[in-house]
């Protein structure tokens, strides 16, 4: 079982304007609950004791919220305020935090809808002798809120590689198993992750797993109404 969570919650979300004129993106509201809600209660719903989230944008108002909060994880900040370090120098500012056992991190403006568990899914596909990451992935035209070329191609083994064509089929949905000792060495500033998964990809160390349900990325006003939909249609309540 995974007990830690790093919940990346640092950004402006410059994209969800006028939304987040005077909150973070994490606290946009979908279906009645900000989106970093969606994300901590389903981490919480798998078993998720610790997480790590991340603060810069609207810090007061986040962490205000966070301590509100009545149900888990047990929410530790990692606090960028100084510097926004996007989503590999903030895993590297976060390492004290995060121990030495493999950990998920998550972006927060990934929401979907379950056929099945998907964390726990997640959990049970887990294998560190085998595995650096484990993606949780989403087929590029069967989606919502992403029209990109896709972002990775997947053996029969489950392994990944980058987008060799125009378009690949899977494109990662916001959710991956990491083992934190991949991140030392690496300088606390402002970088992605993806430098990290170059490295591990070229390994031969990174695998995926399409996700049991249907996956929506909340990026824009425009994906959070259609994502509302689709949440009270799966819910029968009305967003």
């Amino acid at each position: 079982m995974i007990e830690t969570a790093m919940v990346m919650a640092a950004g402006h979300g410059t994209r969800m304007r006028p939304l987040t004129d005077d909150r973070s993106k994490a606290m946009v509201v979908v279906a009645g609950r900000p989106l970093i809600d969606h994300m901590l209660d389903r981490l919480d719903d798998a078993g998720v004791k610790r997480a790590i989230v991340n603060v810069h944008a609207h810090p007061d108002h986040l962490e205000a919220h966070l301590k509100a909060r009545t149900r888990g994880p047990k929410i530790k900040i990692s606090c960028e305020r100084a510097a926004l370090l996007e989503t590999g120098g903030g895993v590297v500012k976060a390492l004290p935090l995060l121990g030495d056992a493999p950990i998920l991190i998550c972006n927060i403006d990934a929401v979907w809808t379950e056929f099945s568990p998907v964390i726990q899914a997640l959990f049970q596909a887990w294998d560190e002798e085998e595995m650096d990451d484990l993606f949780l992935l989403a087929p590029t035209q069967d989606c919502l809120g992403f029209d990109g070329p896709g972002d990775f191609d997947m053996n029969r083994l489950g392994q990944l590689d980058w987008r060799t064509g125009a378009t690949a089929p899977w494109v990662y949905a916001g959710v991956q198993i990491f083992t934190p000792a991949r991140a030392k060495g690496y300088p606390q500033t402002r970088f992605s992750r993806t430098e990290i998964w170059r490295k591990t990809i070229a390994r031969r160390r990174v695998f995926g797993l399409p996700i049991p349900g249907y996956w929506m990325h909340v990026g824009d006003p425009r994906a959070v109404k259609a994502a509302e939909a689709v949440v009270a249609q799966d819910t029968g309540v009305s967003a």
